[in-house]
């Protein structure tokens, strides 16, 4: 046997291994594997009553119906049977869809459209939040301000890190005692990114802006056909279970324990509410490194975040059971929010990270020429915690899963992180390795293609043979990378796309009502595009 296939033969039982032992977490946390294979019941006709809203919106919907195109070459990373979802679920256990199946992927000028309404993405009206309530900056485009084409400073808005630097910085120094263990080599494993403190701690920061944002926003009352509450502020015991959508839809919010039983910006900081939206922050982080340390081991890197990574410091066994043990810890911090709700939303984030290296791994070839797969993908493994955990901020914020502000919160999350994962891959193209604090072209030495070699694919057709066997053959990623520096378009597309998902991010935001941390995150949305590492 040569060395080549027996060094391959140790990559692919590596593989396997640690995409076991994440699967087998994920599957611990979350009871099922429902991300995927969905309920796509249709939503009966149903009348909602809002707050201070001074009208009646009426919402339908039927299931989407899915091309032969879109089937034949869709990934299925994780497959259950419809028996074995129907076992998993009761009449009110959340029936979670996709975000790429809610919200829009591709502009309308690649092909793009919003899905149908379905449960998840029914509410999406822009003004019953604010009425009665000026914005001053209702319909922003990214586009007015400077590094975006236009001429206005982003510094008018507030800054996002400065903003809530104080309130995490407990939070920040806690979790490094939350991930100890008595197991020294381990405890130092799982703590290594902590110690160091890299990075601004973007996640967290953006569960804590989101907490503040839907704190300015009050809680929707909802009717059914027969006028009766069955969402609105109200205990558990108090909503009788009612058929079709409202069993599930408008549950989720927890339980708000203050004075008026709604929280505001004035009582939310130091309240209860505010201490769980704040560990939330916490333990996206902790599934976020515990994700890094798997993917590095996967991926043999060296470096992460400019430093070693940790299965070099120490060895694949150790990163492997550092991830683990983080994601455990996740798992008991998570349950001690109390929701069953944000359980079962964060639970699915994690299962899609798994679901993403599974889906890298072994996607058909033809779907690697997809932009649909590309970007499928990157919700797998990035966008899908960051728009779950803004979801599951609003649910403890006291608003239901169905709400327009939990609906406004996920779709924020969904397009920031595309955006981010695409500005990310054309870094990846145009900064320095010591700039990004990885390796550049990380990405081509796996034979992953991304958004700036996918839009030279579709230009060069030379190309596409090359993608589809992910660059194996001596020259091609030279051929590739030629082609792209060559091209006058696929960067400016592949900009072009992170452009719009951060656009419709801003859009999402726009559907709350205006408060400071709103705008800090519209700032922070600006700075995913426009950063340089």
């Amino acid at each position: 046997m040569s060395n080549q296939l027996m060094v391959d033969k140790r990559r692919m039982s590596l593989r396997r291994a640690v995409v076991a032992s994440g699967l087998m977490t994920s599957m611990l946390l979350a009871g099922s594997a429902d991300a995927f294979i969905r309920d796509t019941t249709t939503i009966r006709r149903n009348s909602i009553n809002f707050v201070n809203a001074p009208s009646t919106l009426a919402m339908s919907a039927v299931a989407p119906e899915k091309s032969e195109k879109a089937e034949k070459f869709r990934t299925k990373p994780v497959v259950v049977s419809a028996e074995a979802e129907q076992l998993s679920h009761s009449e009110t256990t959340l029936k979670l869809t996709p975000s790429y199946e809610l919200f829009q992927m591709l502009s309308e000028e690649e092909g793009g459209q919003m899905p149908d309404i379905i449960s998840g993405n029914a509410l999406r009206d822009g003004t019953l939040l604010k009425v009665g309530q000026p914005d001053e900056l209702d319909g922003l485009k990214l586009s007015s301000f400077k590094g975006c084409g236009g001429k206005m400073s982003i510094e008018s808005l507030p800054d996002p890190f400065k903003m809530v630097e104080k309130e995490l910085q407990p939070f920040s120094d806690s979790i490094k005692e939350l991930v100890s263990t008595d197991q020294p080599v381990l405890s130092m494993a799982a703590k290594h990114f902590f110690e160091k403190r890299h990075g601004k701690r973007f996640r967290p920061t953006i569960v804590q802006l989101m907490a503040k944002a839907v704190a300015a926003a009050t809680p929707e009352k909802m009717f059914s056909d027969d006028g009766k509450l069955i969402a609105g502020g109200l205990g558990e015991s108090e909503i009788e279970h009612t058929e079709g959508v409202e069993g599930w839809e408008w549950r989720g919010a927890s339980k708000i324990e203050v004075d008026g039983g709604v929280i505001t910006p004035k009582n939310h900081k130091g309240s209860e509410v505010w201490r769980r939206q704040a560990q939330l922050g916490q333990i996206v982080e902790m599934i976020h490194v515990a994700s890094l340390i798997h993917d590095d081991v996967l991926d043999e890197a060296d470096t992460r975040r400019g430093g070693e990574a940790v299965h070099k410091l120490y060895s694949n066994k150790v990163a492997v059971l550092a991830g683990d043990y983080l994601l455990a810890r996740a798992s008991v911090l998570l349950a001690r929010l109390e929701n069953t709700a944000v359980v079962q939303i964060m639970a699915n984030a994690l299962e899609s990270l798994v679901a993403g290296e599974i889906m890298q791994l072994k996607a058909p070839a033809e779907s690697l020429l997809e932009m649909e797969t590309y970007l499928r993908k990157s919700y797998y493994k990035t966008a899908s915690l960051i728009c779950y955990a803004c979801r599951s901020a609003a649910l403890l914020g006291g608003h239901a899963y169905g709400s327009t502000v939990a609906t406004a919160c996920e779709e924020f999350g969904y397009h920031l992180g595309l955006a981010y994962q695409i500005q990310d891959d054309i870094l990846d193209f145009t900064a320095a390795a010591s700039i990004l604090g990885k390796p550049a072209l990380a990405d081509m030495d796996l034979g992953l293609s991304t958004a700036p070699i996918l839009y030279a694919a579709q230009e060069n057709k030379h190309l596409r043979p090359l993608v589809m066997r992910r660059f194996k053959k001596k020259g091609d990623k030279e051929t590739a990378l030629r082609a792209l520096y060559d091209s006058d378009t696929a960067m400016d597309k592949a900009k072009t796309l992170a452009e719009f998902h951060a656009q419709r991010a801003v859009d999402a935001l726009l559907r709350l009502p205006q408060s400071e941390a709103r705008d800090a995150l519209i700032r922070l949305t600006h700075a995913v595009i426009t950063r340089k590492k």
